[in-house]
C-alpha cells in the first residue's frame, strides 16, 4: 500500500487562508496527510515573505481535521529545546487523537540562524544534538521522571505530560551522509529521502540499511518515504503553467519536464506521474509528501487526487 500526502513550504507565503485551504483540501480529497517545513524565512533571501509559525498551524490542522495525519517536515532541532517539543508534540497528538508525525532534523540554512541570533553550531555538533535531542524525546513521552546528566541537553527529574495519545508516535528524519543516517537508523520510524533521483534514493536506502545491520536493527522496520516536487496537467501547456506556477516561488527549480525528470521529480499527465511513483514504490517507497510550492492552485491539487490517488 502506498500513502499520498500534500508537503508545503511555510516560509514562502504560507497566510493563514492559504493553509486553511490546503487543509480540508487534503481532508476532504482523500490524501493521507498534510505536511509543512519550519523555517524563519524565505530559503531565497525574500525576507518579507510571510513566514507561518510552525507550532500554532499544527495545533490548527489538528482542531481542523478528524482523518489526516500531519507534521513537520522536519524540524530543526536548533530551533527548538527538545524537552519542550517533546511537551508540544504530545500535546497536539493527544489534541488530534494519535494523528501526529513528528518530523526532525539538524537544521541546515544557515542565513535564518543568523538573521535571528540562534546558534548554528558545525555540522558534526549538530548532528550529535540531534541524536541526543531524539533519545531526550523518546524518554520524555515515557512519562517516567527523566535525569541527563551529560551531553548537550540536561535534565534534572523532569517529567512531561500528557504522554502522547499513540503509543509509539512516528519520528521521521532526513539525512544523507553517513553520521545522520547512523541516528536514522538508531532513532526513526521513518527516514524521508528528499529532492534527488531513484537512483541516487537506492544508494542512500542500502547505506541505511547497512547502518541499521551494524547496531543489529532490522533496516525493515524503518518506512521509506520521498518528498518531491510535482507538476501535474493534463496537457503539455496544463504542466508548463503548473512548472511555471513552482518557479514562482523557487526559481531554481527546472524550466521543462525533461529537466524535471532528470532531478528525479514527478512531472507530466496524471498517467505518468502513477508510472513513476510506481517505479519507487517497487524500490521500497511506501509513502510520499508531494510538495506544491504553488500556494494558490488548488486545481492541480484536485487533479492528483482525482485522477492519480484513485489509480493507487
Amino acid at each position: 500500500m502506498v500513502d499520498i500526502a500534500l508537503m508545503v513550504e511555510g516560509q514562502e507565503d504560507l497566510t493563514w487562508d492559504r493553509w486553511f485551504r490546503f487543509v480540508e483540501a487534503a481532508e476532504t480529497l482523500g490524501f493521507e496527510g498534510l505536511f509543512r517545513s519550519d523555517h524563519l524565512t524565505a530559503l531565497n533571501g525574500e525576507s518579507d515573505r510571510e513566514s507561518l509559525a510552525l507550532w500554532p498551524s499544527l495545533t490548527a490542522a489538528a482542531m481542523q481535521t478528524r482523518r489526516i495525519r500531519f507534521g513537520p517536515l522536519v524540524a530543526p532541532i536548533t530551533f527548538h529545546h527538545p524537552a519542550l517539543m517533546a511537551k508540544t508534540a504530545a500535546s497536539i497528538d493527544v489534541l488530534s487523537e494519535g494523528r501526529f508525525d513528528l518530523g526532525l532534523g539538524a537544521g541546515w540554512f544557515r542565513d535564518e540562524h543568523l538573521m535571528f541570533g540562534i546558534e548554528y553550531p558545525p555540522h558534526s555538533d549538530r548532528v550529535e544534538r540531534l541524536d541526543n535531542a531524539v533519545a531526550l524525546i523518546k524518554s520524555m513521552w515515557s512519562g517516567d521522571s527523566v535525569t541527563i546528566r551529560e551531553g548537550p541537553y540536561r535534565l534534572r527529574s523532569a517529567q512531561s505530560l500528557p504522554i502522547p495519545f499513540q503509543p509509539s508516535p512516528t519520528i521521521i528524519m532526513g539525512g544523507k551522509g553517513a553520521r545522520t543516517l547512523a541516528v536514522v537508523a538508531r532513532h526513526a520510524s521513518e527516514w524521508n529521502f528528499s529532492y534527488s533521483t531513484l537512483d541516487a534514493f537506492l544508494l542512500k536506502s542500502a547505506d541505511l540499511d547497512r547502518a541499521c545491520e551494524a547496531i543489529g536493527r532490522d533496516p525493515r522496520t524503518i518506512r521509506r518515504s520521498m518528498m518531491l516536487p510535482f507538476a501535474i496537467g493534463n496537457d503539455d501547456s496544463q504542466v508548463a503553467r503548473h512548472i511555471a506556477a513552482h518557479r514562482a516561488t523557487f526559481s531554481d527549480l527546472p524550466a521543462d519536464q525533461d529537466d524535471w525528470l532528470s532531478a528525479g521529480f514527478l512531472v507530466g499527465s496524471p498517467d505518468r506521474i502513477v508510472d513513476q511513483i510506481g517505479s519507487r514504490v517497487e524500490a521500497g517507497v511506501s509513502r510520499f509528501m508531494l510538495q506544491q510550492n504553488a500556494l494558490d492552485d488548488l486545481s492541480s491539487i484536485e487533479i492528483l487526487a482525482t485522477d492519480v490517488l484513485t489509480q493507487l
